[in-house]
């Protein structure tokens, strides 16, 4: 199987049209040229536009190929989940709305510490199990996004996850948040397989400052970003699937040029890398370190340590349309940067001495 995964998740949309408003006709245009071009790893989601992207799996894949020519992969949403019963509705409407019969690989979505005990208490891993004995799941994993630490303690506790699926790329491979390499490394000490998301970190590695641009450039003229951050993730031994969630057609046929004839990054490709990322670390930032004083004392509840993270990652990597999606997740559970009432207690319990409400009008300029 060529490494490239279709990610559903980030469908073409008709203009002027919602969350569910997804262009089918677009839509299976990509689904056909993946498929002519020798790939076949779909990878979808009970959340995904609002349930649309299963929908559309069952009706431009699964109702228009053989099941046995594609894989397929979805998710227990275990975030939205308020009780174990719910496994059953949620997996029987997946299989509904897919028309699948079986999941070739099905996750437990978005493990962090949060939901890790909600999957515990709800029984999903032991629901799960059960669904592979019948037949109706062929591989069982789980999507993460915590430390790695974290994730040995997982990997210990259930040694049936056969596969987990990490967000790894060349600008989080050392972060302290993501940690991209120690994820990789424990997912290596417990013999599992690897899915990669966020390859291109939702499009910033694929949308550089100007002087960045030109170390790749300069190495390579005829090779566009993404590809960079593509074939980084594909040059690990364990990993099996590169997932990106490709908008438009001009993403499908660069991306599946990258993975047609895939070469891992050679040691001078890994220099320029290196390069680039050192011009990176070295853009002006506000220096959060995400201690979160601030939030305790802020009486709107609002998540400045994330709103400042995206105002950083925004004015280094200038990828606008990634940036407000993840800064509406970022302020699904508090208040905007506009909703700042300037009282100034932020700024009073910061070690870093950060003008706060300064960043934060900035930020709801950027993103709202």
């Amino acid at each position: 199987m060529k490494k490239l995964g279709f990610g559903l998740m980030r469908l073409p949309k008709l203009p002027g049209g919602g969350e569910k408003d997804v262009d089918k006709a677009q839509v299976a245009d990509m689904i056909d040229y993946f498929m002519s071009r020798g790939f076949s790893y779909f990878d979808t989601a009970f959340v995904y536009h609002s349930g649309e992207s299963e929908k559309i799996a069952g009706e431009l894949l699964v109702g228009r190929y053989p099941r046995d020519s594609f894989q397929l992969a979805t998710k227990m949403p275990v975030m939205e989940m308020k009780s174990g019963e719910e496994c059953e509705r949620i997996f029987t409407t997946q299989l509904e709305r897919t028309k699948a019969k079986y999941f070739d690989n099905y996750l437990i979505h978005g493990i962090n510490r949060g939901t890790a005990g909600k999957t515990e208490e709800f029984g999903v891993w032991d629901y799960l199990k059960r669904q592979k004995e019948k037949g109706l799941i062929r591989h069982l994993g789980f999507s993460f996004h915590s430390t790695a630490d974290h994730l040995e303690q997982i990997l210990n506790e259930h040694p049936e996850a056969e596969f987990v699926q990490i967000q790894l790329n060349y600008a989080d491979w050392e972060s302290k948040e993501v940690q991209s390499r120690l994820c990789y490394e424990a997912a290596e000490k417990f013999g599992k397989r690897v899915l990669v998301m966020e390859p291109v970190r939702g499009g910033a590695l694929a949308a550089m400052p100007p002087e960045v641009r030109e170390i790749f450039f300069r190495a390579a003229p005829e090779r566009n970003l993404a590809s960079w951050a593509l074939r980084f993730a594909g040059s690990f031994p364990l990993v099996d699937v590169v997932l990106s969630g490709m908008s438009e057609m001009k993403h499908m046929i660069e991306n599946t040029e990258t993975f047609d004839n895939f070469e891992p990054l050679s040691k001078e490709e890994l220099g320029v890398i290196a390069e680039a990322l050192e011009m990176l670390l070295k853009m002006p930032t506000v220096p959060c370190t995400a201690c979160k004083y601030c939030v305790d004392s802020c009486p709107e509840k609002i998540n400045i340590p994330g709103i400042i993270k995206l105002y950083n990652d925004y004015h280094i990597y200038r990828n606008l349309e990634a940036n407000k999606r993840r800064y509406d997740m970022v302020t699904a559970r508090g208040g905007k940067a506009s909703s700042c009432v300037k009282c100034g207690e932020c700024e009073r319990h910061c070690p870093q001495n950060i003008g706060i409400r300064d960043t934060l009008e900035l930020a709801a300029g950027d993103f709202e």
